[in-house]
C-alpha cells in the first residue's frame, strides 16, 4: 500500500500517522491489497482506491476508498453522539470484473465510490448507513450494461463476515465509519423514498450477498 502521496496537496487530508492507521485497518478488516488506484488530481480530498483481490474463501474484489475520511462531514449536533462525521466507502465486485478497464461499463463502480466520497464536500452535507444517493442527475442508468441509477449505504462487512466497526483515529473522538455501497434500480430508490429504508431492506437480498450483480432481480419493478 505504499504509494507516493506527495505529488498533490488536497484541501482535506490525513496526517501521515492517520494515513498509515487507515491503511493498516483496511488490510486488517478486508484483506491484503495488491494494488492501490492512486488519484492523480485531488482538489479536495485525496481519494485512493484500495483493491483487495479475490481469495478462495471470498472470491470477489473488495474496493475501499482511502482518504475520504479526512473530510469532517456536517453531521447535525443532535446526531453526533452516534453518527460518525468521517467515512470511507466500500464495494464488492465479482472476480471476473475487468478491474483495469477504463470503459464506463467497467469503471462505473469506481466512479460511484469517488462520487459518493465527494458528495458531502460539495453539498456541505453528511452521509451514513440507510442514506441513498442518486448517481446521475437525470436518473438515467450509470452505464449501458446495467439499469442501476443510485445506491444505498449499508454497514460494511469485513473479511470475517462481521460488520466493520468505526476506526478510532486518535484522541478527541475522531472516528471513521466504513459504509458499503449497494446499487439500486430506479424503482427500488423510489420505493425507499415513498416507504422507508427498513421496508426496502425487507425486499432486497443485500445482506445475503453484497457483491454487485448487474443482472440481479429488480425487487420493486
Amino acid at each position: 500500500m505504499e504509494e507516493d502521496r506527495k505529488e498533490a496537496v488536497p484541501q482535506y487530508y490525513y496526517s501521515e500517522k492517520e494515513w498509515d492507521k487507515v491503511s493498516d485497518y483496511i488490510e486488517q478488516q478486508y484483506g491484503k491489497s495488491d494494488f492501490v488506484g492512486h488519484e492523480i488530481v485531488s482538489p479536495d480530498i485525496h481519494c485512493d482506491i484500495v483493491i483487495v483481490p479475490p481469495t478462495e474463501k471470498q472470491p470477489y474484489y473488495k474496493l475501499v476508498t482511502m482518504g475520504a475520511g479526512a473530510y469532517k462531514m456536517n453531521v447535525p449536533k443532535e446526531l453526533r453522539s452516534y453518527v460518525c462525521d468521517r467515512a470511507e466507502y466500500v464495494i464488492f465486485l465479482p472476480k471476473d470484473w475487468d478491474i483495469e478497464s477504463d470503459k464506463e461499463e467497467d469503471y462505473w463502480p469506481i466512479r460511484m465510490l469517488k462520487s459518493v466520497a465527494r458528495l458531502p464536500i460539495g453539498a456541505e452535507d453528511w452521509l451514513c448507513d440507510s442514506h441513498d444517493v442518486q448517481l446521475t442527475e437525470d436518473g438515467s442508468p450509470v452505464a449501458e450494461n446495467t439499469g442501476f441509477n443510485s445506491c444505498v449505504l449499508l454497514s460494511s462487512l469485513g473479511k470475517n463476515g462481521q460488520e466493520v466497526k468505526p476506526l478510532k483515529l486518535g484522541l478527541f473522538g475522531k472516528k471513521v465509519a466504513f459504509y458499503q455501497l449497494y446499487p439500486l434500480y430506479p424503482e427500488e430508490l423510489q420505493f425507499k423514498l415513498e416507504h422507508s429504508f427498513d421496508e426496502l431492506m425487507d425486499k432486497l437480498d443485500a445482506e445475503k450477498n453484497m457483491v454487485i450483480n448487474i443482472h440481479r432481480k429488480n425487487y420493486c419493478k
